[in-house]
């Protein structure tokens, strides 16, 4: 259930970054996922290895996140991320690969897409974060109070990454896997890192493409949880109407962590939608 690991590095201006591949290397349509946050490809263990029994399977932490390098004065913003995805596709040497891309790594793809150039074949987004406004109360009180949280002694920290982790869920997380998602964000320097990306959240990284999405030209899927308390289940309608042709997919009793909470139907959505693809 929380084995997951990531064996590759790629050296970026924002620090090491930690990738891997699964599947066939003569697979079909090679597949890359990106995350959200505050997790890591961890929460794509399942849905990547059902994926790699027919795709070569593209795994990644960005940077500050996961297993990827985390230091002080690190710059973490989505406009960071955008560019350095760009650069990861230019280091796989992947031209159109299928993306797949939840909650912040929905604006990671649409940035890297419409401001970087980066070409897919087809575009998922699951809980994306993609419109104003977006962050919850806590989201902002931590972002404009960000250098005193940091200070919170470890066991308050603790406890209340746990809240937090844990209500991005609808029928809740399972221990094992709440303790994996939590633990990179503990000690030194997991607590710095878990108050600086939250830091340097900035909208303007959004509003600068929102006005943009009905650029995109590409098949777009569009899986939204209906239980989402972070980004409500409305917002993915909306997003739709605003991408030519895209496609709307509610999951039934899933919260914003739909890969948690629905894997099996997010992953028969994702095969069905990729496999129309070829």
């Amino acid at each position: 259930m929380t084995e997951w690991q990531l064996t590759r590095t790629f050296s970026s201006t924002s620090g090491d970054v930690r990738w891997d591949r699964l599947g066939p290397e003569a697979g079909r349509q090679p597949v890359v996922l990106l995350h959200g946050t505050p997790f890591s490809s961890f929460v794509w263990r399942a849905i990547s290895r059902s994926l790699a029994r027919d795709h070569q399977v593209f795994v990644w932490d960005m940077p500050g996140y996961g297993m990827s390098d985390k230091s002080a004065d690190q710059d973490v913003s989505l406009a960071a991320q955008g560019r350095i995805f760009t650069e990861l596709l230019s280091h796989w040497g992947l031209d159109e690969p299928l993306v797949v891309a939840h909650d912040f790594g929905g604006a990671v793809a649409l940035r890297a897409h419409l401001l970087h150039g980066a070409r897919y074949r087809a575009l998922a987004l699951v809980d994306p974060v993609a419109l104003a406004p977006w962050g919850s109360p806590f989201f902002r009180l931590v972002r404009e109070h960000a250098e005193v949280f940091e200070q919170l002694p470890p066991p308050l920290h603790r406890a209340l990454v746990r809240e937090y982790v844990t209500s991005a869920s609808s029928p809740g997380l399972h221990p094992a896997v709440l303790d994996r998602l939590v633990e990179p964000w503990l000690g030194d320097p997991g607590q710095a890192a878990f108050y600086r990306q939250i830091a340097q959240a900035d909208q303007r990284y959004t509003d600068e493409v929102q006005g943009r999405y009905a650029e995109i030209a590409v098949p777009t899927l569009i899986c939204w949880g209906r239980n989402d308390t972070w980004i409500p289940a409305e917002k993915g309608a909306e997003l739709a109407a605003l991408i030519p042709g895209a496609r709307l997919e509610p999951i039934a009793d899933a919260g914003h962590l739909v890969q948690e909470d629905a894997p099996a139907e997010l992953t028969a959505v994702l095969l069905d939608f990729l496999q129309r693809q070829h």
